[in-house]
């Protein structure tokens, strides 16, 4: 058990996150992704799905041997092949888990299961009791729990406890929740089920409709101690609750949200980093945390705020998330305390009336041109000095 303020950080990039389009990878890029999720400090790594593929089960297998520090996890159906399966992956862990899941709503158990709600508490509670038969630490998850008849939810969630379930995730599945009632489906779940304040409550969202770190936060108030989230919130169809944004939330806003947990911050961008190039796509630049531009300024104004004092339009500072770029873009939009500040970076100082030559020059390129580099401004500086020598020379001949 957490204690009552600490964060448990379940990360499914390589289990939920691979298998979505565009983000599978190979036993080396799983191997390195997973040393560097224990780097950045991670309480439990879910691996994979051994009975997916024998090259999963094998992922899965080498991360369990390998890792030390974060609790392993592998994931399976509530069918015995398949926990057979996830505890002979995860059989090297210092400490392993098995994840089992099973629908649990009425849409799931009629057309994708084709069982009765009878036969899905019976199948719970013989899965789940088996899967303790090989590890002490499982966690059950009714998929679609958000979309679940909620009294047959808190059967649902009374019969994993009695078999054995030592934490119960209920997922978000699609995406469908807002937070207040994520939320108070939680709370319903403390208040009613027995044993369940003596267990470990998980959150595991999607962001089908942009909430997935939302619901995570409304989950953790309600009184969740684990999040389920990936690097750079990849995952099924529009992708899980995001990492790094939860842990940064959690950092920034201790003021309202006083917990605590173990992720090191900067290496965040490091991590999200190593991700793209183990898949086949990046972060969107405007991606929070870790984007592009998360810590890029190109309007004027910006600019000569960030300059003066980060804090007027940075919340944390790039370096706490370990990025360490240029995070001043010049364009059409920056002003001249912006260009005064790059070219003295690259080792330029200007008077005062070299700087309004430049900057004359350099709002008529950036019109033009949509990406400015250095190379372009020390340019613009040698022309403008160029042409008040040759001003200067015609003046002392005239």
């Amino acid at each position: 058990m957490p204690s009552s303020n600490q964060i448990i950080f379940f990360d499914t990039t390589l289990r939920d996150g691979e298998q979505s389009p565009g983000c599978t990878m190979h036993h080396a890029e799983k191997l390195r992704i997973a040393h560097q999720l224990a780097t950045l400090g991670v309480d439990i790594i879910e691996a994979g799905f051994p009975i997916a593929s024998r090259g999963d089960f094998e992922s899965v297998r080498a991360i369990a041997t390998e890792i030390r520090g974060p609790r392993i996890a592998s994931l399976a159906r509530a069918k015995r092949e398949d926990i057979e399966a996830a505890a002979r992956a995860v059989e090297p862990a210092l400490r392993p888990r098995i994840h089992t899941f099973l629908s649990t709503s009425d849409l799931h158990l009629a057309a994708k299961l084709r069982i009765s709600r009878e036969q899905a508490i019976d199948q719970i509670a013989e899965m789940v009791a088996f899967a303790r038969t090989f590890v002490d630490d499982v966690e059950f998850s009714p998929e679609d729990a958000t979309r679940t008849d909620p009294e047959f939810l808190l059967k649902v969630c009374e019969v994993a406890i009695q078999a054995g379930a030592t934490t119960l995730n209920l997922p978000d599945t699609v995406g469908y929740c807002l937070p207040h009632d994520y939320a108070a489906m939680f709370r319903t779940v403390l208040e009613r089920v027995p044993g369940a304040k003596d267990i470990v409550l998980s959150a595991h969202c999607h962001d089908d409709l942009g909430l997935a770190v939302a619901n995570s936060l409304a989950a953790i108030e309600a009184g969740v101690r684990q999040v389920e989230c990936s690097i750079n919130g990849i995952g099924e169809r529009a992708g899980n609750a995001a990492l790094e944004e939860l842990a940064a939330i959690l950092m920034v806003r201790k003021d309202k949200l006083p917990y605590e947990n173990g992720i090191v911050m900067d290496e965040l961008f490091r991590t999200s980093q190593m991700l793209t190039d183990c898949i086949s796509f990046g972060a969107a630049p405007n991606k929070a945390i870790v984007g592009a531009n998360a810590f890029a300024h190109a309007s004027g104004i910006h600019q000569h705020g960030v300059l003066a004092n980060p804090l007027t339009y940075e919340i944390l500072t790039p370096a706490s998330v370990g990025y360490h770029g240029q995070h001043i873009v010049l364009g059409k939009h920056s002003g001249r305390r912006a260009l005064e500040h790059r070219l003295s970076e690259l080792g330029h100082k200007l008077t005062k009336p070299e700087l309004d030559q430049v900057y004359t020059r350099f709002t008529e390129l950036a019109d033009r041109k949509k990406a400015i580099y250095d190379q372009d401004i020390v340019a613009l500086l040698h022309a403008s000095r160029s042409q008040a020598n040759t001003l200067q020379s015609e003046a002392v001949t005239a």
